[in-house]
């Protein structure tokens, strides 16, 4: 993983005025204040979510963007605001207001007056969680993509991304809580997302009126073409503003592995990994959530240094301040900030602090030959080219063309002429590279875990058993891609994980079978506050490092 936009792409930081979530069973002071989650006090507000974009791609059976146009294809709906033409896609204003076309059975529904304000909002927020929880699709690209060209003020984006965002971090806790008042728990998935949405804003929300959240539910439940269940919808709500002190949930002492699943919406088999791997320290890996939106930035070494990037930032409207990385900045107060006309005609990448730190572990330097063997979208195979001052070679991996594609992309962008972007398996041995390059570098398929705090329906997509396949294939990765290197030279292993199977057991494992490598520290250009941390390589933590969960590790080759 290696895009480091926190969320925030679609238009700032998240005020204080409109609150963030407080930690399960914290305290809270007055100003800014909001619900706690069940059984706890109110904590000070450190702010809202806003949206964060992803690295992976976005499914093709997904939604259009928010007043973006679709096909007339049976059975899908085209994006809210949007119009079908025949067969061909219509390219529209995607002004706020405009008519929305919808399949059969899904209509908006007469709103009244009372009933307008703030709804806009919350259809984008209920399509992006439709689109999470009813189509395995990526809330940070479903969100962007519902909110680019919406034409909405930036108070009613940022209250559709903050509903998404706090829907779908909490949703286990919501559905507990749903299943308690509902008279039959196993409901229409659509219906159960409004009700989601609806039990979000009347939980988590203090700023929204309960009357509000559940006027609104109602109308979106008409609107999904489930009229019939309108009174049903609007009655849960309801009984839950009346039963909200009276909600039970599992005892930390009888249960405490359900306890903490319920408390932080984290699946059980994850709850018990994560006490199995740091103890106490699970609970602030758990419950850790990014309220300080920001994106990370780089410039382009090939085209300015450190002052004239500052001095670009300076002449932008956005707020910002130096990284704890070296080349880093962190931006916030931006709107759709991929669309810049600076990021586009390739002055600078966007690129989190954890994953250059990943690409800086390999030490690059002028005239290297360096292989990226998982590369997409190229961020770490770009910043490596660039510090080798565009001399030298690197070999950018990706198993599946369309994510070379992303890579190409990328290269084209920064205008680099020494990143060669190929699809090629880097599970199958190739004997021809066999002592062929000065640096290899794995940043294999992960779990994802160390970046909930941004992407919170990372943790519903992972599985026990997906997790001991991915440490399966790394461990085949790391076999196969290390007598690439020459002796001398240098292999880094990292992941966006904060599992020790992933991690420094993947790693003492590798060492163990392959004595021709052994461990050495990471380079002096990863700050000191990190490296301190070091031992089988380094786990980066995001609770207490204020980066995005990641391992990194640096091996060498020895020369005899």
């Amino acid at each position: 993983m290696e895009n480091g936009e926190r969320r925030g792409s679609f238009g700032g930081n998240r005020s204080g005025a409109q609150g963030g979530k407080p930690a399960f069973g914290g305290n809270r002071a007055q100003n800014g204040e909001r619900k706690p989650s069940f059984g706890g006090d109110k904590l000070l507000n450190h702010g809202e979510k806003t949206a964060r974009g992803g690295e992976r791609t976005q499914n093709r059976n997904e939604k259009p963007a928010f007043g973006g146009k679709t096909y007339a294809k049976p059975g899908t709906k085209p994006g809210f605001g949007g119009k079908q033409v025949g067969n061909r896609p219509y390219s529209g204003n995607g002004r706020p207001g405009a008519r929305t076309v919808r399949p059969a059975g899904e209509r908006p529904a007469r709103v009244k007056p009372e009933q307008q304000e703030g709804l806009q909002s919350r259809r984008i927020a209920l399509d992006v969680i439709r689109a999470v929880t009813e189509k395995d699709a990526y809330i940070s690209l479903a969100l962007d993509e519902k909110l680019h060209n919406c034409g909405l003020p930036l108070v009613d984006r940022r209250l559709a991304a903050r509903l998404a965002y706090d829907t779908i971090e909490n949703k286990l806790y919501l559905d507990w809580v749903l299943d308690q008042i509902m008279a039959k728990p196993d409901t229409d998935i659509k219906l159960r997302n409004v009700l989601r949405l609806g039990a979000c804003q009347i939980l988590l929300e203090d700023r929204i009126p309960e009357s509000a959240a559940c006027n609104t539910s109602v109308v979106l439940c008409k609107e999904l073409g489930m009229e019939g269940l309108a009174g049903v919808c609007n009655g849960i709500l309801r009984n839950l503003v009346r039963q909200k002190d009276e909600l039970t949930f599992p005892d930390p002492q009888t249960e405490p592995v359900k306890a903490l699943s319920i408390r932080h919406s984290v699946p059980e088999w994850l709850v018990e990994k994560l006490l199995a791997d740091w103890g106490d320290g699970a609970m602030n890996l758990m419950s850790c959530r990014n309220h300080d939106s920001y994106i990370t930035v780089r410039p382009n070494m090939t085209r300015m240094d450190d002052e004239a990037f500052e001095a670009f930032l300076t002449g932008k409207v956005w707020e910002h301040e130096s990284g704890k990385v070296a080349h880093s900045w962190r931006i916030r107060n931006m709107a759709e900030i991929a669309h810049d006309v600076g990021f586009v005609g390739g002055q600078f990448s966007i690129q989190s602090e954890s994953s250059m730190m990943a690409a800086m572990a390999v030490e690059p330097r002028r005239g290297m030959q360096i292989l990226d063997c998982c590369a997409a979208p190229g961020g770490k195979s770009c910043l490596m080219a660039e510090m080798m001052g565009g001399s030298g070679r690197v070999q950018a991996w990706e198993l599946h063309e369309h994510r070379t594609n992303l890579i190409t992309a990328q290269v084209k962008r920064l205008g680099l002429e020494n990143v060669r972007p190929m699809t090629r398996d880097a599970s199958k041995p190739r004997p021809d590279l066999e002592n062929t390059m000065d640096a290899v570098l794995l940043d294999a398929p992960c779990s994802g875990l160390g970046v909930m705090a941004d992407k919170p329906d990372v943790k519903y997509r992972v599985t026990a058993e997906s997790v001991a396949e991915l440490v399966r294939l790394q461990s085949r990765l790391l076999d196969t891609v290390a007598p690439y290197v020459k002796r001398g030279g240098t292999l880094v292993y990292s992941t966006c994980s904060v599992l020790k199977d992933e991690n420094v057991r993947q790693a003492e494992a590798f060492l163990a079978r392959h004595p021709e490598f052994e461990l050495v520290s990471l380079p002096e250009s990863i700050p000191a506050e990190f490296r301190q941390h070091e031992g089988v390589g380094l786990q980066l933590l995001p609770d207490r490092d204020g980066v995005e969960g990641f391992y990194i590790c640096r091996m060498r080759r020895k020369r005899v």
